[in-house]
């Protein structure tokens, strides 16, 4: 695969790599905020028909796939579309020209890379150099946590044995891939709990349910209770980033809301995690004489990278960048909704390096002054491209242990 694959995407990046440039600026500059990516979808849509796909656009949704080539089961590749609610700071000519919205997250990379990939698949498929079927896949609302579940109940899905994803990590240099089996990103949930009793004066809280003293009890003692109730190496926790109760200081009020977020990067864990949570609540608020409601909204599990999914992904980064292009990557506690797709196929996420070498400031993802080195396009387009290879040789080393162990018996 290594030289004659290599050579190929040489040529091919030589041709197109300014031109994924400009693409990317482009999107760039007219981010759309989950569920309102139209214009981006209009666009993959119209360069993927030019490289003589057949795109298919989500039916509820904005978001597309389309298919490379014959072949089942097809490995897929994956992209978002959706910018943050955040305003661009960058003095840059792409700066983003829609107030309040912002490509902070590196999406716009994503789906650029993806297409560059589409279009030199496609070349590869038409020459019938390409092994096995491949599905892109440009989901909406990642940021919204739900895109991916919308993008699967659409069929996208549907006939894919495996599915890669690359994510842009400002903390690695552009031309370096991070990578990591098992957990690599952490479930995010919401959560809030409402505390209620009758109110009342605050000279006698022995004849009310004190709701501020039992929402404090609420807010310390649960999470230090997961401490003793769950193994350590799970990575559960609450963090609690609103609280309120109140407006007199001599007036016990009769509701008091707390709301946070759940973290876990064991999907055992966080199976269990809600039922656990309500227990903890309503045992540290109940002997205050008040009632607690828990509302828990599940927004994604642990990203939890197959093993083999991760070594074909490294496998792929190091024959077209270099074997010291890949690098064990940290965990993280933030959430990616790629993990939905996780829960029902094989596959792994990689990070991609965008952080100029040499570089001493160093900026991190949903920041208004977040941007890449832009080279980092063409280094995905390359491992992106590469996965195919990896994905057929990994079935036929299958086929084949099945075969000896089939003539075992």
């Amino acid at each position: 695969m290594g030289d004659e694959l290599t050579a190929a995407l040489d040529a091919f990046l030589a041709r197109h790599e300014a031109e994924l440039i400009e693409f990317r600026r482009d999107l760039h500059a007219h981010p759309e905020l989950s569920y309102a990516e139209r214009r981006t979808t209009r666009l993959v849509a119209a360069r993927l028909a030019r490289a003589g796909l057949n795109p298919v656009l989500l039916p509820d949704t904005p978001g597309l796939y389309a298919d490379i080539g014959p072949g089942e089961p097809r490995v897929a590749l994956r992209a978002d579309l959706d910018a943050l609610p955040m305003d661009d700071e960058k003095a840059v000519p792409y700066r983003s020209t829609i107030s309040g919205v912002c490509h902070a997250c590196g999406h716009d990379v994503h789906t650029t890379m993806l297409v560059g990939a589409g279009e030199f698949l496609a070349e590869r498929a038409a020459a019938g150099l390409l092994p096995g079927g491949v599905r892109l896949i440009f989901q909406p609302a990642e940021e919204g946590a739900d895109g991916a579940r919308d993008t699967i109940a659409a069929g996208a899905l549907d006939s894919v044995g495996r599915i890669f994803a690359l994510h842009c990590d400002p903390r690695l240099d552009a031309g370096l891939v991070g990578v990591r089996a098992g957990a690599i990103t952490a479930a995010c949930d919401k959560i809030k709990v409402t505390v209620a009793g009758p109110g009342g004066h605050t000279a006698r809280p022995h004849l009310t349910g004190d709701v501020v003293y039992a929402l404090s009890k609420v807010v310390t003692e649960v999470p230090a209770a997961l401490s003793r109730r769950v193994d350590p190496r799970a990575g559960l926790s609450v963090v609690w980033g609103h609280v309120s109760a109140g407006a007199a200081a001599n007036a016990i009020p009769d509701e008091g809301v707390a709301e946070g977020t759940v973290r876990c990067l064991d999907a055992e864990v966080w199976r269990s995690a809600m039922a656990l949570i309500e227990d903890l609540v309503q045992s540290a608020a109940v002997p205050y004489g008040v009632t607690a409601k828990v509302e828990y909204l599940s927004a994604c599990p642990p990203t939890v990278n197959e093993p083999a999914s991760t070594a074909m992904l490294a496998s792929a980064a190091a024959a077209v960048l270099g074997p010291a292009a890949v690098r064990e990557t940290a965990q993280s506690l933030g959430g990616e909704d790629f993990a939905w797709y996780l829960h029902q196929v094989p596959g792994a996420m990689a990070r991609l390096g965008t952080r100029t070498p040499g570089a001493l400031i160093t900026g991190d993802l949903h920041q208004p002054t977040f941007d890449v080195d832009e080279r980092a396009i063409g280094l995905g387009v390359r491992v992106l491209s590469a996965l195919p290879a990896q994905d057929s040789a990994e079935r036929r080393g299958t086929a084949a242990r099945e075969r000896t162990a089939t003539a075992g018996e």
